[in-house]
């Protein structure tokens, strides 16, 4: 019943022109943007920590806010991916550097798009199989049962197999030997005994190491790819060159290299663009040090 509900209230959105619900959707966040919320709180503080002096604090404020305006513009064009077709596809995104993409599929195995919770993610994966074909993803399931049933059944659309975040090596492995699109979202926090500390915004952020491990493993290409927002609304979809792994020989030290070298490569994408980045999250949340109990030096 829930699940129909949903269905039938993002049916309902589709129908809505874009530019008009991308006004709606703005609209929505400058109403929430008065209400007092921790995860708008989080961003705010994020952001401030993140850039530190750089920019004082009504510019930290100004980001925030169009972070917000950004993310409440989603809810309204996510929906358009049930519209979808290679005949209007044009109105929603428009892709560059496709050569990038291609030859890297050229080399047969399988290839890597390095990515984040950045711009419209979830419009750039379903463009991408729709035009390009033979794509995986791999993606934390939702708490919420209905909802996760919907969004897999809307990433699947084209033909995107969804593969759950947990034990994801051996269908990453079948697709690579498949010469598959795979997509990897590299900006969330993980747990010490699954990622590494790299730099990220001049702090030490617990990222994946997952990714590093099976491109030094398979020599599978590793191309960035990123959407960002143009002026008439649409997205612009970037393939950026394939990343030249660090093999130096030194496993544990490469894995960490190319680790930074992917987060890196993320930053880059954010400083240019802060309103595009999802900031609500917890990024730094996994500490490289414990934390000694309040009560501790009490005799």
């Amino acid at each position: 019943m829930i699940y129909r509900l949903i269905h039938a209230v993002i049916l309902l959105m589709s129908f809505i022109p874009f530019p008009v619900g991308q006004f709606l959707g703005k609209l929505l966040a400058m109403a929430f943007s008065m209400i007092p919320m921790r995860r708008t709180v989080v961003s705010l503080n994020n952001i401030r920590e993140s850039f530190g002096d750089s920019i004082d604090v009504g510019e930290a404020k100004r980001i925030n806010r169009k972070v917000l305006c950004h993310y409440g513009q989603m809810l309204f064009e996510i929906p358009h991916i049930l519209r979808f077709n290679e005949r209007n596809l044009g109105k929603y995104v428009y892709f560059l550097n496709k050569k990038n993409l291609l030859e890297a599929l050229k080399k047969g195995r399988g290839v890597f798009l390095l990515t984040g919770h950045f711009g419209n993610w979830e419009m750039m994966c379903a463009a991408i199989s729709l035009c390009f074909g033979n794509s995986t993803v791999i993606a934390r399931p939702f708490d919420f049962h209905p909802l996760d049933q919907f969004i897999n059944e809307l990433r699947s659309k084209f033909g995107t197999v969804v593969v759950p975040k947990h034990r994801a090596m051996r269908k990453i492995l079948e697709a690579i030997k498949q010469n598959r699109i795979i997509g990897i979202l590299l900006d969330q926090n993980v747990d010490w005994y699954d990622g590494v500390f790299v730099d990220f915004f001049g702090r030490w952020a617990c990222t994946n190491k997952g990714l590093a491990l099976m491109a030094m493993k398979t020599g599978t290409p590793v191309i960035p790819t990123f959407s960002v927002k143009q002026k008439d609304g649409r997205y612009c979809i970037i393939f950026e060159d394939e990343v030249k792994l660090i093999n130096t020989g030194d496993k544990t030290r490469d894995m960490e290299e190319n680790t930074a070298l992917f987060t890196g490569v993320i930053e880059k994408y954010i400083r240019r663009y802060p309103d595009h980045w999802f900031w609500f999250h917890k990024r730094w949340k996994t500490l490289p040090y414990c934390k000694l109990p309040d009560d501790f030096y009490t005799l």
